[in-house]
């Protein structure tokens, strides 16, 4: 199956409510991927689609850098898990000098180039495992939505305090769920999110941005 396709047949182009200026090839209540089942993706060969949804936190991290460029302008940023590539694609929109968006699934790297286009701007897609180690410095790196099963969480965590241990700025964004760290962590800003029963059974959630501190 062809991801570039997958995502052109499957999804519609939509801007989060939160971040208005950008679109997103996204599912939507029409969109063929919001009907199918898990067991009809698999069957096709396809991973959970989280690409597919604008999650709370990557709303609110990528509001906190369209309003904040001054964190970004200039800079080479990371943006780890990238989903969709809202992130990523605000950072370049608030004058990043490079942006790499790092996501291990397939299809994701589709809709982050397809979504960059759209948008207009350049966005580097890295498909390799960057926690396993290697030495690329960024000056910015940021992670939304990460935190949503024990194991990854603490597995990216532990990363995200040595790039901030190097200099990098590291800023996560997240609803506040379970497994976001209780400590190490400095609030920069909280935005209220727009968002639905079916994504995180509720209407409105807040979505806060941390900055990450070092071990």
């Amino acid at each position: 199956m062809n991801p570039a396709l997958f995502v052109q047949h499957n999804t519609a182009i939509v801007a989060p409510p939160l971040v208005p200026e950008i679109r997103l090839h996204l599912a939507t209540e029409v969109a063929p991927i919001w009907l199918a089942t898990e067991e009809t993706l698999a069957q096709g060969a396809v991973p959970p689609p989280y690409w597919a949804f604008a999650w709370a936190g990557g709303q609110a991290l990528a509001r906190y850098l369209l309003d904040h460029p001054e964190t970004v302008a200039g800079r080479a940023v990371l943006d780890f898990g990238a989903g969709s590539g809202l992130v990523a694609i605000a950072a370049a929109k608030a004058g990043a000098a490079s942006v790499t968006a790092a996501e291990i699934d397939h299809f994701a790297a589709a809709a982050i180039a397809a979504n960059a286009a759209l948008n207009g701007v350049t966005v580097e897609v890295l498909t390799s495992d960057v926690l396993d180690g290697g030495k690329r410095y960024w000056k910015l790196v940021t992670a939304g939505d990460i935190c949503y099963e024990q194991p990854m969480a603490e597995r990216a965590m532990r990363w995200l305090r040595l790039l901030a241990g190097r200099g990098s700025m590291v800023l996560l964004g997240d609803p506040g769920r379970a497994h976001v760290p209780g400590i190490g962590l400095c609030e920069l800003a909280r935005y209220e999110v727009p968002t639905s029963q079916e994504l995180e059974g509720r209407e409105r959630c807040d979505g806060f941005v941390w900055r990450v501190l070092p071990r």
